[in-house]
């Protein structure tokens, strides 16, 4: 098995709640590694008018926009904890080490705490993410080198087209690990099997079949660690809502950064099938 830094070795041990005290307190870092055994979470908070809206959107673009949860306007976690929370201390707005706040499709700013830019007309969408299952990689000794090399994953933006939902489109978003030709076929067969964190890869192999033209020039994350013998495998991302709004043009929107996840109280085995 590829070894893992001590530093993310340190934070793999914390509990959901351990690790959101930590962000709540200040500390910055993107989560691929963080509190082994739970899963993590693509957050995107849209106007009340838009509610339905992206409740379709996801329901047709099920692969990058698995939804966990929704929190209802005007509260900050689900009222009587949710599939995603345990923690009755749980607040949206600073459980995460890091928020993007786009203002009519521009990314206004990036803030560590998003109780100042939060209305209470907003709706949260809790939407799967594929670093739940990247321990599960790890234990059946697949690499997950942006994870051994203390990076960010690489996400880049595609030529291919979301299917659109009222006032909501955009492009699909994948992210990339470099996988072992040899381990490949492992690697779908475990990610397959958490269809709720986007499940298989949606390709593998060439990345201009996505219209991805350089591999180290992601749109978002850092640029890819890739080995002698890897090939390029590709999952849906929950940063195609970001995509999406930047497209739309919402008057607001909050999301998490790219890398910067909520860590969920949900473990990440409720979201294995056999």
């Amino acid at each position: 098995m590829e070894a893992v830094s001590p530093g993310t070795a340190d934070v793999g041990a914390l509990s959901p709640s351990a690790a959101r005290a930590r962000f709540a307190a200040g500390e910055r870092a993107p989560t691929s590694g963080w509190c082994q055994g739970y899963a993590q979470a693509n957050i995107i908070a849209l106007p009340r008018e838009l509610a339905f809206d992206m409740m379709v959107f996801a329901q047709r673009n099920p692969k990058p926009c698995p939804l966990l949860e929704v929190i209802d306007a005007g509260q900050v976690r689900a009222d009587d904890g949710g599939t995603v929370f345990s923690d009755p201390g749980s607040d949206i707005r600073r459980d995460l080490p890091r928020y993007r706040v786009y203002r009519d499709g521009v990314l206004a700013e990036e803030v560590d705490d998003a109780s100042s830019v939060w209305r209470e007309d907003l709706v949260t969408f809790v939407i799967g993410c594929s670093f739940t299952f990247e321990h599960p990689l790890l234990a059946a000794g697949v690499p997950v080198r942006h994870l051994t090399a203390g990076r960010n994953v690489p996400m880049y933006r595609t030529s291919l087209r979301c299917r659109s939902a009222g006032r909501l489109a955009g492009p699909l978003v994948v992210s990339m690990r470099g996988i072992p030709a040899e381990r490949v076929a492992d690697a779908v067969r475990i990610s397959s099997r958490y269809p709720a964190v986007h499940g298989a890869p949606v390709h593998v192999g060439d990345p201009g079949a996505l219209g991805i033209s350089c591999l180290d020039e992601p749109d978002y994350g850092d640029p890819p660690v890739l080995h002698e013998g890897d090939v390029p495998v590709f999952w849906a991302c929950g940063v195609t809502p970001q995509a999406m709004v930047i497209e739309s043009r919402p008057d607001v929107a909050v999301t998490h950064a790219p890398g910067h996840m909520l860590i969920t109280d949900a473990r990440d085995a409720d979201y294995l099938v056999p």
